[in-house]
């Protein structure tokens, strides 16, 4: 055993027994003192000792019965997509949510912990592209290698509960929900312009596209196409959807309106107007039709061609409209377009303007172009003759694909009638002190003019009313005379769950000639996905060059079918695996309703906010949908929700797609996996952003090694001691109250703001102040009694954090049992009050000065403690103090001028 030093070859025989010696030299002096050898810290001895030890204990992370007579936390974290291998990013997402797991079972928590694998999608097909490797392989292989490094990380998952979305146990239960959804009406099919993404050669759901982008590849624009898909009405829960963000105190604001903003609910009218027929035009309004810049006046018995419907927030307005507006793609501007070549001509460009727009993700920033259509809409709130243009800045998909444009009130309506010179006429205007409406000279100036709170002029009967009162009135009134109605719409947009790739939930359903569209009998679930399939990026989905796939017989007439060939979005995946964890063997249903009803909701749920929008909200709309099927009873799935913060390294979000990983194998093995999961924690505030340092793992293993070495020295004379005793000297009594301290904020910060890098520095000063007292240890002024108190509390405060070196120190202390229920210490409430305070002094907000008070010292006193520093006084000599301001137990702000 060559070049280990006798120390080391000491601890490592001693660490094989669960005992550590406390190593000394042989010449001691006459005071008892002692030159200490070294112990050395190895975690790849003690980290494969407890891994194959936690291996042997079957049920270790399991969760017990719901009947345990214990109260239950469900414990979350977003389970991985395995299309590789896990980097640190991963490591502090679940290193977070093992220490709250850890933490809750030592308060005596029946705790459900479970993982998973997102292991459908496209990276694993495009992965098997790249390296000839069946997708199915790939995954399966991948999920092997991330469950290794799961395990050997030490994170405290049941894997007894284990799903993988790919397996047809799972999948077999999405087509079951999906045909739920289609006897309800609520899985439908339809043609539609659909987002394409060319690099994944398939479609994305709206939620999918960021900034005109593929959500997966970033600089790939997204195309607009045409298409048959299948979708589920999200839109049939908007409301509630909205409704019930108000409940969810637990979740994160910025999640909350970003959902929010999304669902984008917009309270309004819906008006429609008739399309008057252009041949029965009078032949002396001619000259004035033909620039389409003119509103034409009422006339009596005009014959209509059509309507067009119209959704506007602003009805009250309406007497203010100088044109309506058409979306290109309108299907009223195909027909205007039918007859009129010159017409088709112009709409042309516009449509292609509106489709780079829409490319490159930023439709209301388009450069506004129209086209006069020769045709006149008629306002029926006062009969005047509006005339029809297309805008290429209008949406087919938004509200009803056609507005009423009032260009003094809206500012995209403003700019466009600027450049076309359409009329602009003023019907809002706002209240001056008395109430009344502005003057005539002062209202250009303000265009375009959009507040409501404001008055109506030239508007009829409706004139110098206030407009949210005039808007109810006038739907009201529209609704009355059969020509509109108050109405309620939402950009959230029906889910697109089609894609025309392979490695999916197969659809269930069947394409027969004489039938139709035929749901896939629920006896023959599961559609098992076929292996051994060509995948190309041509000609749609692969499953489609499949006859043994494709071809089937229809349940209803016996007749030839066609299995539809796309495969679902794998975000339906994500919708509703956490219920599965609850239930993971059941062969007769998706899970058992009483085990939801015990676990549910969940109490923790921690991941990314880039998820706030795609796998949140449908996992909140599949909770809603299994309600009204009867299978759970909660309305939402997450109590409480944390998004972390990201790693960063090199400037940029850690990902395989920027090349910037940082694997933890190679920290593991450099530094053992407690440092590496406790860096992970200790570097940032856990909602913050991590920048990457690897002295900084360093760093942590050299704390933990400082542990390791305290608890060899003086393990054993704690040993010898359990009750606690007196607590006699001013030394014994300093570390007993830093001890209490350091519980209590431990504690209080697991069950609130998570900030763990403060309790892990706490732990670190605790530990400071621990190998500050050793000479008081040594000269026998630490009762052994009290040492083996704060051994045995700072293994239990360590074990959320570090726990192969917590249990390790537990056996080494001579404490039995399993450390995970081990009890949390609990805080002595006036041993934990901190005597003293540090209050940073500012003077204009500029640190000058910190002085220390006592913790209960009143405002007036940390005022006078702050004048009465002598910087300050310095500072202060020959100034005008004009306020001070306080932050109780925070900060003092002097200003002066």
């Amino acid at each position: 055993m060559t070049g280990r030093r006798k120390g080391e070859q000491a601890a490592s025989g001693a660490a094989g027994t669960g005992t550590v010696p406390a190593v000394r030299t042989a010449a001691e002096g006459a005071a008892g003192s002692a030159q200490e050898l070294e112990v050395r810290y190895n975690p790849a001895d003690i980290e494969a000792r407890w891994q194959e030890r936690w291996a042997a204990q079957t049920g270790l992370y399991a969760a017990e019965p719901a009947d345990c007579g214990k109260q239950k936390y469900y414990v979350l974290e977003m389970l991985p997509y395995p299309s590789g291998q896990l980097h640190m990013g991963h490591v502090r997402n679940y290193a977070i949510g093992d220490a709250l797991a850890r933490y809750m079972w030592m308060q005596g928590y029946n705790v459900l912990h479970p993982m998973g694998w997102d292991a459908f999608g496209l990276p694993a097909e495009n992965a098997a592209l790249k390296n000839n490797t069946p997708p199915r392989e790939w995954t399966r292989s991948n999920i092997a290698a991330m469950k290794r490094q799961f395990i050997r990380l030490g994170m405290a998952f049941d894997w007894s509960t284990e799903v993988t979305t790919c397996l047809p146990d799972y999948y077999r239960w999405n087509q079951w929900f999906f045909l739920r959804m289609y006897e309800r009406g609520l899985a439908y099919r339809r043609k539609s312009k659909v987002n394409w993404c060319p690099a994944c050669a398939t479609v994305l759901a709206n939620e999918q596209v960021v900034d005109g982008c593929c959500w997966r590849h970033e600089d790939q624009r997204v195309e607009q196409r045409d298409i048959e898909q299948w979708f589920l009405r999200i839109t049939n829960y908007a409301q509630e959807l909205l409704d019930d963000l108000r409940t969810m105190d637990g979740w994160p604001e910025k999640v909350r309106t970003m959902q929010r903003n999304w669902i984008g609910r917009s309270e309004g009218a819906e008006i429609a107007f008739d399309i008057e027929n252009p041949e029965d035009a009078p032949a002396d309004e001619g000259k004035a039709r033909r620039g389409g810049t003119a509103i034409l006046p009422a006339r009596d018995g005009a014959k209509t061609w059509g309507k067009v419907s119209v959704f506007t927030t602003r009805v009250d307005t309406i007497y203010g409209a100088t044109s309506i507006q058409l979306a290109p793609e309108h299907p009223l501007v195909r027909q205007m377009a039918a007859g009129n070549a010159e017409l088709a001509q112009s709409v042309a460009p516009l449509l292609e303007q509106q489709k780079q727009a829409r490319e490159a993700g930023d439709v209301g920033a388009i450069e506004k172009h129209g086209v006069f259509t020769g045709y006149y809409a008629i306002n029926p709130f006062n009969g005047e003759r509006l005339p029809v243009w297309v805008g290429n800045y209008i949406l087919l998909d938004y509200g009803t694909g056609a507005i009423m444009s009032v260009p003094a009130h809206d500012e995209r309506d403003y700019e466009f009638a600027k450049k076309y010179g359409l009329e602009i006429r003023i019907v809002v205007l706002p209240r001056k002190v008395g109430g009344e409406a502005a003057q005539n000279g002062e209202r250009e100036s303000l265009l375009p003019y959009t507040e409501e709170d404001s008055l109506l002029i030239n508007s009829g009967p409706f004139s110098s009313l206030g407009c949210q009162e005039a808007q109810h009135k006038m739907a009201a009134y529209a609704a009355e005379h059969g020509f509109g109605k108050a109405m309620v719409t939402y950009r959230l947009k029906d889910w697109g769950i089609s894609r025309q790739r392979y490695w999916g939930t197969p659809i269930p359903m069947l394409y027969c000639e004489t039938c139709g569209i035929v749901p896939v009998p629920e006896s023959d679930l599961p559609v098992l996905l076929p292996e051994n399939v060509e995948i190309t990026q041509q000609g749609g989905s692969p499953l489609g060059k499949v006859p043994d796939f494709v071809n089937a017989v229809c349940p209803k007439c016996g007749g030839k079918a066609r299995r539809e060939t796309d495969t679902m979005d794998t975000f339906v995946d994500s919708s509703w695996y956490f219920y599965r964890y609850t239930d993971a063997k059941n062969d007769k249903a998706p899970f058992a309703t009483e085990t939801v009803a015990y676990w549910f909701p969940i109490d923790q749920y921690i991941g990314g906010v880039e998820h706030a929008i795609l796998h949140l909200i449908y996992s909140r709309f599949w909770t809603k949908v299994m309600r009204d099927l009867g299978l759970v009873k909660n309305n939402e799935p997450v109590e409480r929700l944390f998004t972390q913060g990201m790693v960063i390294k090199d400037g940029a979000k850690m990902s395989k797609n920027k090349g910037n990983v940082v694997s933890p194998d190679d920290m593991i093995a450099r530094y053992g996996a407690d440092a590496t999961r406790m860096y992970s924690l200790f570097a940032a505030p856990p909602d913050r952003d991590l920048d990457w340092q690897e002295d900084g793992v360093a760093g942590v293993s050299r704390f933990l090694g400082r542990v390791y070495r305290f608890a060899a020295k003086h393990g054993d004379p704690a040993k010898r001691s359990k009750v606690p005793g007196t607590v006699a000297s001013a030394a014994s009594h300093a570390l007993i109250r830093k001890l209490h301290q350091t519980i209590r904020r431990v504690t209080e910060d697991f069950g609130g703001r998570w900030h763990f890098n403060t309790d892990i520095a706490a732990i670190m000063e605790l530990v400071n102040t621990l190998t500050a007292a050793e000479p008081q240890i040594a000269a026998g002024d630490i009762p052994d009694a009290v040492l083996a108190e704060i051994l045995r509390t700072l293994t239990l405060l360590l074990a959320p954090f570090a726990p192969f070196l917590a249990c390790e120190l537990w056996e080494q202390i001579g404490e039995s049992g399993n450390l995970l229920r081990a009890p949390w210490p609990e805080f002595d409430q006036a041993l934990a009050k901190e005597e003293q305070i540090e209050i940073p002094v500012q003077i204009n907000g500029k640190l000058r000065a910190v002085v220390r008070v006592d913790a209960e010292a009143s405002e007036d006193m940390v005022r006078d403690a702050a004048l009465a520093n002598e910087k300050i006084a310095a500072l202060l000599e020959g100034k005008e103090v004009v306020r001070m301001v306080l932050v109780p137990r925070k900060l003092v702000n002097i200003v002066i001028k």
